[in-house]
């Protein structure tokens, strides 16, 4: 199949208010002369992430290392007919948004306003589904990863297939379309991910990274590319039923490294409409938010791996060989060159702590002593410290939406206790904390069980930025050290501009190598070891969340 789009400008966009729903996130850096020199002689490489709550932009120098301008947006998914959907006009706008404020921040910064970078990467939150017609009109509205209504087609194709097919996969959303009939389906010609929509927006070719790729559909490690096998079963499978053979339907696979195209005048008037932005500058594959995270705490070696918490949390390990079974808790996805890697994805991460946190923040507000966000924060956090080793007895769940490891359709956040339970405040928070590593934490055991050895494990994510809290406690509940590195501060954003910036040396060294020789290579690591108590503490706090997940499941039914 030809990785061609038919238009350039595929959907929708916007060109409404380049600043509305911004915040200002500034750099990290001061204006130095190298760093002015790159932004003028285009020595840059820019990275933009659609995260689940926020997109991100981040501009790096040539050395990778330094960032020299951000800029952000809020944004939010919704609820549209029983399905969480993001607006695709609120893609543009937001894209549009963060990319005005990294030009701002790099020209109040530097005092020089970027008009061409050395490469662009795109990334944005894996798996979902976006269907469109030989027009390049969208047929549905954008069907993302926690979506959990595709039970019957997930459970059909990992019978089919021989491997987890979850329920966030494109492959089972697309299957869920045809089992239901829905009406679209005679008229699909390209089905991809948001990454991948964003970036055939930009440069008109249907490609994705090969980390994005494996959220959609398996990959033959071999070859790099779609298991062929798995693609003619499921032909089989879906005769006469679509328009066209599956592999014809998703995007061409790309490793990192390779050539993915080169922004067009189309695709340059969609990120920045003022004009200031020049056609032509190459880009790397799309990416996943999962293929960034590794790269952002260089994670793509084996016995490797990473934790990134945000609206939902999930374990990357890189993998030294194939699993002896299949399980349902992990899905078999790879790094962005390629490597085998098991994925424990859990649906729910830091949401429900984030609102706990606003609760407080509001009761600082009404008690006459204001704080702002962050300063809750670390007071919350800190007090955890304080609690005991298995969180006094209470239980907190997350779920605010599914979560599959867990066997839960619907998701009900609550929080639980007895009455001999010891109810502080430092226990509280603790017990927060220990719920966000909750289910992930079901799903490591799996690979523990399967005998998969980590050497590291890194940690990045909002959460983590209040120093040693959720990082000590994380360590406890996977008993393995947990580092938390100063660059992975802007997360994937700043792991997609790293992509980008790999296509000028992939011709001489292998990802993992221009990670550990140029990137990571004088990064200063805060690692924190598995402390006894706190291993025996989440161990018992474990054992009463499993078993406490019935109080869950009769929740869903009751309310």
């Amino acid at each position: 199949m030809s990785d061609t789009t038919h238009s350039a400008t595929t959907g929708s966009a916007t060109t409404g208010s380049a600043t509305t729903g911004s915040t200002t996130t500034g750099s990290t850096t001061t204006g130095s002369t190298t760093a002015r020199d790159d932004i003028v002689a285009a020595r840059t490489s820019l990275g933009i992430e659609l995260g689940s709550t926020r997109i991100k932009a981040c501009l790096i120098g040539s050395d990778a290392t330094e960032v020299l301008a951000t800029g952000s947006f809020a944004w939010e998914n919704r609820l549209d007919g029983g399905l969480w959907t993001y607006d695709l006009d609120e893609v543009w706008a937001g894209l549009q948004a963060a990319y005005a404020e990294l030009v701002a921040d790099a020209e109040r910064v530097h005092g020089v306003r970027p008009e061409s970078f050395g490469a662009i990467g795109i990334s944005a939150m894996m798996h979902g589904y976006l269907a469109f017609d030989a027009q390049s009109e969208l047929l549905v509205p954008f069907r993302t990863w926690r979506n959990t209504n595709t039970g019957v087609a997930a459970a059909e194709l990992t019978d089919l297939l021989g491997v987890n097919i979850p329920l966030r996969w494109s492959i089972a959303h697309l299957h869920q379309a045809v089992v239901d009939g829905e009406e679209h389906v005679p008229r699909l010609d390209f089905v991809t991910t948001l990454a991948g929509y964003v970036h055939t927006a930009l440069t008109g070719r249907r490609v994705l990274g090969v980390g994005d790729a494996s959220g959609m559909f398996p990959i033959d490690s071999a070859t790099g590319d779609y298991d062929e096998r798995m693609l003619q079963a499921y032909d089989a499978l879906a005769a006469d039923r679509l328009p066209a053979s599956a592999g014809d339907l998703l995007p061409h696979v790309l490793p990192a490294g390779a050539d993915a195209g080169t922004l067009t005048a189309d695709g340059a008037a969609l990120l920045d409409p003022t004009g200031g932005l020049r056609p032509g500058i190459p880009l790397c594959p799309p990416e996943g938010d999962a293929g960034t995270g590794m790269v952002a705490t260089n994670s793509v070696s084996p016995r490797t791996g990473n934790v990134s918490a945000g609206t939902s949390i999930f374990a990357m390990v890189v993998l030294e060989g194939p699993l002896a079974q299949v399980h349902h808790e992990l899905d078999l996805v790879t790094t962005p060159a390629g490597d085998a890697v098991a994925m424990v994805h859990c649906n729910n991460g830091a949401s429900e702590l984030a609102a706990w946190a606003g609760l407080f923040t509001r009761f600082s507000a009404a008690a006459g002593q204001p704080l702002d966000a962050d300063a809750v924060f670390d007071a919350l956090f800190r007090e955890a410290l304080e609690g005991e080793a298995d969180a006094g007895g209470l239980l907190a769940y997350n779920h605010l939406a599914g979560e599959p490891i867990a066997g839960l359709t619907e998701g009900r956040p609550l929080f639980v206790r007895t009455p001999d339970s010891a109810f502080t405040l430092a226990n509280f928070m603790r017990a927060q904390l220990y719920g966000v590593f909750g289910t992930l934490a079901l799903g490591m055991q799996v690979l523990t069980a399967e005998g998969v050895r980590l050497d590291r494990m890194f940690a990045h994510g909002g959460m983590f930025r209040t120093a040693g809290v959720a990082q000590r406690f994380l360590a406890g509940a996977l008993d393995a050290p947990v580092s938390v590195g100063e660059l992975a501060a802007e997360g994937g954003a700043w792991g997609i501009a790293v992509l980008a910036s790999y296509l000028a040396h992939a011709d001489t060294r292998t990802l993992g190598e221009y990670l550990d020789g140029e990137v990571f290579a004088a990064a200063s690591l805060a690692v924190a070891e598995p402390d006894p108590a706190d291993v025996a503490g989440f161990t018992a706090y474990l054992d009463r969340y499993r078993a406490g997940l019935a109080i869950e499941a009769a929740a869903t039914t009751a309310l």
